[in-house]
Formats: structure tokens, C-alpha cells, sequence
């Protein structure tokens, strides 16, 4: 007596004239492709299978290539019930061509999102070949969390500068003449401070967006990278920071350097903001040329109690804070992503004088689109 697989045909004694022959050379092209593909016949039978695949079914080749599908693939949806049962890739509709991304799980509570795609012989023909498609579902759910930590984080930012735009504005709006000029005017400026920080903080998502999608825009220019400084210290200072809390240094002669004079500056005043908000002392902007020109090097340090080393490496990652919680956490993230933009690159460190110090480069020279 012959056993049948449910969900898979019987087999057949021969391979029907038009499934097509897989070389050993076309089984290996299948090596290449990022996502696990399993290859079934007329049958049931595994003809061919890739090196992902094996990885995500924790399997030797020998013991999947040949063997029954089900066997092999032992896919079960959320509810324990066998994929090759409910999906019934070789029944169903003659027109299928198609089975949609469905999450299952293997053996062990391993989760992996399958595709599968129906050859049929001729239209509305029998299935003569499943392909299917295995994507290991672990890495989306890191995604769809790091989305999920962005949205709870952005919500969290908003809600206080928005609560306080709305209370401002509701109190001022119904007991006007109950205030003086002095409180008008405090609570007016507190409403601009805080709609500066929502602003802030979209332009902030806006570039994480753009950096992420590969689509931020630099207007490359020769920029004066110590004028920017003196410019951003100016700020500062006037905003209410001591003059003797900074110091540059510009070691000539600085090459020439081409950039985006906005986003160095997004760059100068990230990173010196930090300084003054988690670090402590004089904040000191070095500025130098390589020993050959070939790129700019800028150090901003602070005399603070600086980052441990075990932090180092998740420094520029999204959402990480110092060890005085503040802000979104997407600042460094940010500022690593512009810099990379124009051809650079950023690290961090301890400064000689103890607390930390963050180095960037950015390339020397016109682009060649531009010289």
C-alpha cells in the first residue's frame, strides 16, 4: 500500500516533459540570493535548495535535496496546523499562481515568513513546481520594534512641549487681561522655546528618514569650517553660555573642503551641544589638515567625566543616551549619517583631558561633478 502525503501529490514515476532540469550549476546560482529557496517537483520532492535555506531549517544539504516536502519543510502556521494541509500548494483554484507572504514557524518556535510561487505546465495545468521562498522573520521583528521605540519615543518628545504650546495658549487666550506684560511675555517666549523643539525634533525624523532611504541632498560648496564654528559659538554665547566655556583651534594651512554648509553646521552644533549638555569645562573645537591634505580632521572634546569604552560602539546608534537620559537619542545617529553623506567619518573617544571627544573628517577637495 502506498502512503500519500496530504497537501502533496503522489509520486510519479517520471518527471513530466516540461518540469524543468536543474543543473548542479544553476542549483548553486541559488547560493547568491539573500532570502532561503526551496525548490519542489511534480511530486513533492525537494530538487533544489540553497545555503540560507539550510541555515533557516537548521539542515543538511544530503538530507533535504530528494527528500518529501512536507518532511523536509515541516511549516506549521501560528495554530499548529501543517502549512502543506491549509495552503494545499498543488490543489486549490487552477489559476493560482501565487501564495501570499504567510508567517509560520519551524521546529524549535523559529519563525519565518514564506512566499510561494505555482509552475504550472500550461495555464490552468497542474502544479509541476513550488518555489518556495523562506525569510527568517527575526530580523523583521527587530525592525517593526526599532519602529515601534521611534513611535513611543517621538509621542513621548511631542507630548510635553505640546502640552505646554496648549496650555500657554488656552491660558492667554481666555484671561488675557488678567497678566502682565512681563508674564505675556514669559509665557510667549515659552511657547516659541518649546515650538523650536517640536521643530527640532521633525527636522531630526525628517533627516533619519532621509538618511535611511538614501535620499539626503548635499549642496556641496567651499565652506569656511572655522568661520562656521565662530559663528556657532556666537550663538551660544548669546543665548546665555560663558565665552571662556569654548575654545578653537585652527592648525594652518586647512585644505580646501567642499560641503554642505548647513549640514557641517548640524554637525559643529550637534556635537558641541552635547558637549555642554552631558560633558563639563571648556569645550575645545580643534581644526587640522591631514598630514597630506587629503582631508579635514575637527576634534570637539569636553572636560567632563566622558563615555565608557563599552559604549563606544553603540554611541551613533538610534536611541542611545548617556548615562543623563535626555533628548531622542537620534542627535549622533544624525550626525554620523552626514557625515558618511559627504565621504567622511566620525568616531569617539576619550580627550586628553578625561572627558569625551568626538572626531570627524571630511574629505579635501572639489567633487568631481563640480571641479
Amino acid at each position: 500500500m502506498t502512503s500519500v502525503t496530504p497537501g502533496v501529490p503522489e509520486r510519479q514515476a517520471a518527471r513530466p516533459a516540461s518540469m524543468p532540469v536543474r543543473c548542479p550549476s544553476q542549483v548553486c546560482d541559488l547560493d547568491v540570493l539573500p532570502d532561503g529557496v526551496v525548490v519542489t517537483d511534480a511530486t513533492g520532492v525537494v530538487t533544489a535548495v540553497n545555503s540560507r535555506a539550510l541555515a533557516i531549517l537548521g539542515a543538511d544539504r544530503d538530507a533535504v535535496l530528494g527528500a518529501d516536502a512536507r518532511v523536509a519543510l515541516p511549516l506549521q502556521d501560528l495554530e499548529g496546523r501543517s502549512w502543506w494541509t491549509c495552503a494545499d500548494p498543488y490543489g486549490g483554484l487552477a489559476t493560482r499562481t501565487r501564495i501570499s507572504e504567510t508567517l509560520l514557524a519551524l521546529p524549535g518556535d523559529r519563525e519565518v515568513f514564506l512566499t510561494a510561487t505555482l509552475g504550472r505546465e500550461r495555464p490552468r495545468g497542474p502544479v509541476v513546481q513550488v518555489v518556495v521562498v523562506l525569510r527568517a522573520a527575526a530580523a523583521r521583528r527587530r525592525a517593526e520594534q526599532k519602529t515601534s521605540a521611534l513611535i513611543s519615543t517621538v509621542a513621548h518628545e511631542l507630548r510635553s512641549p505640546l502640552t505646554s504650546v496648549k496650555g500657554f495658549t488656552s491660558t492667554l487666550l481666555r484671561r488675557w487681561d488678567r497678566f502682565s506684560d512681563d508674564q505675556k511675555r514669559l509665557m510667549l517666549e515659552t511657547i516659541e522655546s518649546d515650538t523650536d523643539r517640536i521643530t527640532r525634533l521633525v527636522a531630526e525624523l525628517l533627516d533619519v528618514s532621509r538618511i535611511d532611504s538614501g535620499r539626503l541632498e548635499l549642496r556641496r560648496q567651499p565652506v569656511d569650517l572655522p568661520r562656521i564654528v565662530e559663528r556657532h559659538v556666537e550663538g551660544l554665547v548669546a543665548s546665555g553660555h560663558a565665552a571662556d566655556r569654548f575654545v578653537l583651534q585652527v592648525q594652518e594651512p586647512l585644505p580646501e573642503v567642499w560641503a554642505d554648509p548647513d549640514r557641517v553646521e548640524q554637525v559643529v552644533a550637534n556635537l558641541m551641544e552635547n558637549a555642554l549638555r552631558h560633558g563639563a569645562g571648556v569645550v575645545t573645537v580643534a581644526i587640522a589638515g591631514s598630514p597630506g591634505q587629503d582631508f579635514l580632521l575637527v576634534r570637539v572634546s569636553d572636560e567632563g567625566e566622558g563615555i565608557p569604552e563599552e559604549s563606544y560602539p553603540m554611541v551613533f546608534t538610534r536611541f542611545w543616551h548617556s548615562t543623563r537620559r535626555g533628548g531622542t537619542g537620534l542627535g549622533l545617529y544624525v550626525v554620523r549619517g552626514l557625515v558618511q553623506a559627504h565621504g567622511g567619518t566620525i568616531s569617539v573617544g576619550r580627550a586628553p583631558c578625561g572627558g569625551a571627544e568626538f572626531c570627524f573628517t571630511l574629505p579635501a577637495g572639489a567633487p568631481e561633478h563640480v571641479a
